[in-house]
């Protein structure tokens, strides 16, 4: 999906270049990304939002498993880098069109290409499911992690600011944007703990969004149901699902036994 769908309405509404992205444009855009993962790492997480070392082990797993390639013109940092200045600076198209020297179409296209790439990292609960059973123990654990939604949240938007408010993209797009953000979240969570980020949003830390994540997912998970399968291969369906059974099953058995311990 194209996400310059943006009319002429929509550029003339674009705002300045905002203050946080510490570089000067420069004409060589692939010569600006490199300039910042060059440079002190300060600028790559106020740029990129994540680390240096993050940053490129991100590149190497996307490529790794086949969801990003290099083109003959941009290479993964770069696709990457084009995704989070939008994300992360809530950039238009316009913006990051003249910041990085390609066309809106290109920008369109590689910022779709990271989204629909950092996709299968979200795992949706079963559905339609009662009584008492593999599938409700994980749904009942699914639900279990909403206690630290609120943290979570505070740090998701502060990273990727683009969600503070609906952006002007298709609505499947938005829903896509969450959940990619989402799945980003989580792996810098898992490569760097102690990111600046999650040490602002820390144990007790802004409580005041309380129930936003729930409404969120209550709100959009019939539009996520609908797409998603459209919007992966078949294979990472396949593996997503296997993967959920899986975890359900250990978690079915964990309790089983905890049962006949006693």
């Amino acid at each position: 999906m194209e996400i310059s769908g943006e009319q002429d309405k929509e550029e003339e509404e674009e705002g300045a270049m905002p203050k946080e992205v510490s570089i000067v444009p420069v004409s060589d855009s692939e010569k600006l990304v490199y300039q910042i993962l060059n440079g002190p790492n300060e600028h790559c997480l106020e740029n990129f939002r994540m680390d240096k070392p993050v940053f490129y082990k991100l590149c190497d797993i996307l490529q790794t498993r086949g969801l990003l390639r290099h083109t003959n013109r941009i290479k993964i940092e770069e696709q990457l880098a084009i995704f989070l200045f939008i994300v992360g600076h809530n950039l238009r198209t316009r913006a990051v069109q003249e910041l990085f020297g390609y066309s809106g179409e290109t920008i369109s296209r590689h910022f779709n290409n990271v989204l629909n790439a950092n996709l299968p990292g979200f795992m949706a609960p079963y559905h339609g499911v009662s009584g008492q059973g593999a599938k409700e123990i994980f749904n009942e654990r699914h639900r279990l992690l909403h206690g630290a939604v609120d943290r979570a949240f505070g740090a998701l938007k502060e990273r990727f600011p683009i969600l503070l408010s609906a952006p002007p993209y298709p609505l499947q797009t938005q829903v896509k944007l969450v959940i990619a953000a989402c799945a980003l979240h989580n792996y810098v969570r898992l490569e760097k703990p102690d990111d600046l980020v999650f040490r602002m949003f820390g144990q007790d830390a802004v409580a005041e969004d309380g129930g936003v994540a729930a409404a969120l997912e209550e709100e959009n998970q019939g539009e996520i149901e609908r797409h998603e399968h459209g919007s992966f291969r078949p294979q990472q369906v396949e593996d997503c699902l296997r993967l959920r059974d899986e975890i359900a099953s250990h978690l079915w058995d964990h309790y089983v036994q905890n049962l006949s311990a006693f």
